[in-house]
């Protein structure tokens, strides 16, 4: 069935984050957070199968799809984009609130909860595990990677942006993505393209493909864990995150964050496919993400309203 789309957009100092919201105007508030390189399409397919009770807002991250990018010379990390969920948050006055993120939108998410637990009331992590810690011995070595990274950029005094055909915007992504189906290269790709004389070039900030300088260790990410109010779920799927870790040593962290996530008696399922499956596959994760919704959310909201 098909909803209403109508696309958002909110002021921030250096420009704007764009995004799309579903669902009716009092539904019950659930803010969808992209991975990395991705964008609020990412959500296109899943959402039209989930609860009709809620609005979701799919924004767009700073420097992906059509929201605006950082200004030169500023960093793209995981506790700044907590702070623009908490300008979008500000913006539209919410009070109580879902999160839905996808890998790198899962860890967003994570950290948000840990920081503002009063604001969420269920998280639901797909393929991400809330908190993606770094060894404390290799912290130095990627802090000063990233830095180096963005200076080399900035000596560029004129950035290149390659021009592609559409066919090959496709082709350069599915490369890039090969998680992707064709199908949902095609979604991403209408927010993630900009046309220009001659053909198409890539939406999102080059500088999303720096390394983040910003580093928490196991430990850190354990506190934070904690300090989260909400009920989890945890969407892995088998084909999925483990397998593609940009940096193969953090992957030895993620069966302690997961044990964790299960003594705190929160919800983690397995299902198959790989790391894009929500959006190729929606269909497999739907059943849970709704059920957790409806239980976690709205059957609690229904009693509420009941008990007034």
């Amino acid at each position: 069935m098909d909803r209403e789309v109508s696309e958002l957009s909110i002021p921030v100092p250096w420009g704007e984050i764009r995004g799309q919201v579903w669902g009716p105007d009092h539904g019950r508030p659930v803010l969808c957070l992209h991975g990395w390189a991705d964008n609020c399409g990412t959500f296109n397919t899943l959402i039209p199968l989930l609860p009709k009770e809620c609005r979701y807002v799919a924004v767009d991250l700073a420097g992906h799809g059509q929201s605006s990018h950082r200004p030169p010379g500023v960093f793209y990390s995981v506790p700044a984009y907590v702070a623009d969920v908490q300008r979008v948050v500000d913006a539209l006055h919410l009070h109580k609130f879902s999160i839905i993120g996808h890998s790198m939108g899962a860890d967003i998410a994570g950290m948000y909860s840990a920081l503002y637990p009063e604001m969420v009331d269920a998280l639901i992590l797909l393929d991400g595990y809330g908190f993606l810690p770094t060894d404390p011995k290799e912290i130095s070595k990627v802090m000063r990677q990233g830095m180096d990274e963005m200076i080399q950029f900035e000596k560029i005094t004129e950035e290149e942006r390659r021009v592609y055909t559409y066919e090959k915007a496709v082709e350069r992504l599915l490369a890039a993505n090969p998680t992707l189906s064709e199908q949902s290269a095609h979604i991403l790709l209408e927010r993630g393209l900009v046309q220009v004389e001659g053909g198409f070039v890539f939406s999102r900030d080059l500088r999303v493909n720096f390394k983040n300088i910003l580093r928490i260790s196991l430990e850190q990410s354990l506190e934070m864990q904690s300090r989260s109010q909400a009920p989890a779920l945890v969407v892995l799927s088998e084909k999925g995150f483990d397998r593609i870790f940009s940096e193969p040593a953090q992957k030895k962290f993620t069966p302690t964050l997961l044990q964790s996530l299960q003594d705190r008696n929160h919800k983690v399922v397995t299902v198959p496919g790989d790391h894009h499956i929500h959006l190729n596959n929606p269909e497999v994760v739907a059943p849970f993400v709704s059920d957790f919704l409806r239980t976690k959310v709205l059957s609690s909201s229904a009693k509420r309203e009941h008990k007034l």
